[in-house]
């Protein structure tokens, strides 16, 4: 007996050193490098000529905070992350709450509705870039046929106070569909009489949703959000390739941030300084929602 669960525990640990190895070689010690990199002069020049960067403890952390990049890089992933979080399900939410009362033609719309989550980030981006463009755009179109030509001009993507939420609204987009799929499969997975039961003894839609669809969908909503809190916070296609993070730094996320100093300053060692506090600012927001959504068992 002893033999054969010594021989599991060996199968194993085989079956999951691949993953281990992979995860160590390929996250977890470059993690550690940008995070050593970050109290360094390290920049460009020093990988071109070999010469090792200099110690330079938190130097990189106070210069970013003295010129006052990273406090507002905080401030607009935070904006980001909660408005398109929230969004996101609660319009996924509705449309799961379509799809699961069996409409005609479900498995068909279904099939449609993944095709944006499909599409390459990039090409999202192109195409609301395209929406937006200013002179010939769809959407200076529709408000133009609209609004009779009062509202012809809607530059969203120039405009600071208007720039975050129209690439809000790409992500949206664009990640809507997953979350909807997701909560889909949480709905379908409610016990029917227990729907029912709660018909008969007078409860209505609200409270039926409230008192039982949400708490038996906890598990699934924590993940849910949970990827969805995460994607944002990395999210860096999409806001590059729509303003770069403009105008006047409107939409200059952490993401954005780390890439112009490493590559565009060539200061690589202050991009790693970004990067470590992005990547703690995230391990931070999703342990404290975890600790918050925890599931209790089900009795």
């Amino acid at each position: 007996m002893l033999k054969k669960a010594a021989g599991d525990k060996l199968f194993s640990l085989t079956l999951l050193f691949p993953a281990v190895f992979l995860t160590t070689i390929f996250i977890l010690v470059p993690v550690a490098d940008s995070v050593v990199k970050s109290f360094m002069d390290y920049r460009v020049r020093n990988i071109i000529s070999g010469v090792p960067g200099k110690w330079n403890n938190l130097a990189n952390y106070l210069r970013l905070f003295q010129n006052s990049k990273l406090l507002p890089a905080i401030s607009v992933t935070f904006g980001f992350v909660l408005m398109v979080v929230l969004m996101q399900f609660v319009f996924g939410m509705i449309l799961a709450l379509i799809l699961n009362s069996k409409i005609r033609y479900s498995r068909f719309l279904r099939s449609i509705m993944m095709i944006p989550w499909v599409v390459p980030t990039i090409i999202s981006a192109l195409i609301w870039m395209w929406i937006y463009q200013p002179q010939y755009g769809l959407l200076k179109y529709l408000a133009a046929v609209f609004s009779g030509g009062r509202l012809a001009d809607l530059a969203i993507l120039n405009r600071p106070n208007l720039a975050l939420f129209g690439i809000a609204i790409a992500a949206l987009w664009k990640q809507i569909p997953l979350t909807t799929l997701l909560l889909l499969a949480g709905l379908q997975n409610i016990p029917e009489d227990m729907l029912e039961a709660a018909t008969a003894d007078g409860a209505n839609m609200v409270v039926r949703f409230f008192r039982i669809v949400l708490p038996y969908m906890k598990s699934v909503i924590k993940v849910t959000l949970s990827m969805a809190m995460i994607e944002n916070f990395k999210q860096f296609p999409l806001v590059w390739t729509m303003t770069g993070g403009g105008p006047n730094n409107a939409t200059t996320t952490l993401a954005i941030l780390s890439y112009r100093e490493a590559f565009i300053s060539n200061n690589l060692g202050s991009g790693a300084a970004v990067t470590t506090v992005w990547m703690l600012l995230m391990i931070i927001v999703v342990y404290v929602y975890n600790r918050l959504m925890r599931v209790d068992d089900m009795d």
